[in-house]
C-alpha cells in the first residue's frame, strides 16, 4: 500500500511540475496594440524605429506623413499609401515570429524617384 501512495505522490508532483509550466501559456490571450508613427522628411523618431509583439496580437500601425509615401511591411507584405493630412491605419495580426522591416518604396514625387529603400521601422513578434 506504502508503495502505491509514494507512486502516486510522484505522479502527482510530476503533473504538478508540468501544470505550473503550460499555465501561464494557457491564460496568455492576444493583445490590440497601437503604435502612432509619423514620417518626417523620410524618418520616424529613433524611439519609435522599433517595436516589440507577440504571436497572435492584433497590431495597428496608425502612419501620419509630411509627404506622399508608400510604406512596405515585409514578411507580411503588406503596402499602404500614406498622404500628408490623411493618416493611414496598416493592421495585421502578427501570426509569424521573427524581425520584419518596413520600408518606404520609391515615389515618384517632384524631382524624380527615391532610390534604396531604407528601414523605417522594425517589427519584432516573439512566441507566445
Amino acid at each position: 500500500m506504502c508503495s502505491i501512495r509514494s507512486r502516486l505522490g510522484k505522479y502527482s508532483m510530476i503533473l504538478s511540475v508540468i501544470w505550473a509550466a503550460i499555465m501561464p501559456t494557457v491564460g496568455a490571450r492576444a493583445a490590440e496594440l497601437t503604435f502612432a508613427l509619423r514620417i518626417e522628411n523620410g524618418r520616424v523618431p529613433a524611439n519609435m524605429r522599433l517595436i516589440r509583439v507577440k504571436q497572435g496580437d492584433v497590431v495597428k500601425l496608425k502612419w501620419s506623413a509630411d509627404r506622399h509615401e508608400i510604406v512596405h511591411l515585409h514578411g507580411y507584405d503588406i503596402e499602404k499609401e500614406v498622404a500628408p493630412g490623411a493618416p493611414t491605419d496598416l493592421t495585421f495580426t502578427a501570426n509569424a515570429a521573427g524581425r520584419f522591416p518596413i520600408h518606404l518604396h520609391a515615389t515618384k514625387e517632384g524631382s524624380g524617384e527615391r532610390g534604396q529603400e531604407e528601414t523605417l521601422v522594425n517589427i519584432e513578434v516573439y512566441p507566445r
